[in-house]
């Protein structure tokens, strides 16, 4: 069975993010861009807005990281 993704704010995912090793690339607008330092293939979109990230959102960030349900939870 997979884990369920919470329901959560764009600030506890970057803050996840970065335990994973991503760092803030650049910002545009009001979207944080990561990369990780050992993978340069992989890069992140972050919407950065006050209100919770929609799962399909966030399911498709894990997607772009190369992190699971479960990875993440565990990051959180």
């Amino acid at each position: 069975m997979t884990a369920r993704l919470p329901s959560v704010k764009p600030r506890p995912v970057l803050k996840a993010l970065e335990r994973a090793g991503f760092f803030v690339h650049h910002i545009t607008g009001s979207h944080y861009i990561l990369k990780h330092p050992e993978k340069p293939t992989l890069r992140v979109t972050l919407p950065y807005h006050s209100k919770d990230l929609k799962r399909g959102t966030l399911q498709a960030m894990l997607k772009q990281a190369g992190l699971t349900a479960e990875e993440f939870n565990a990051l959180l």
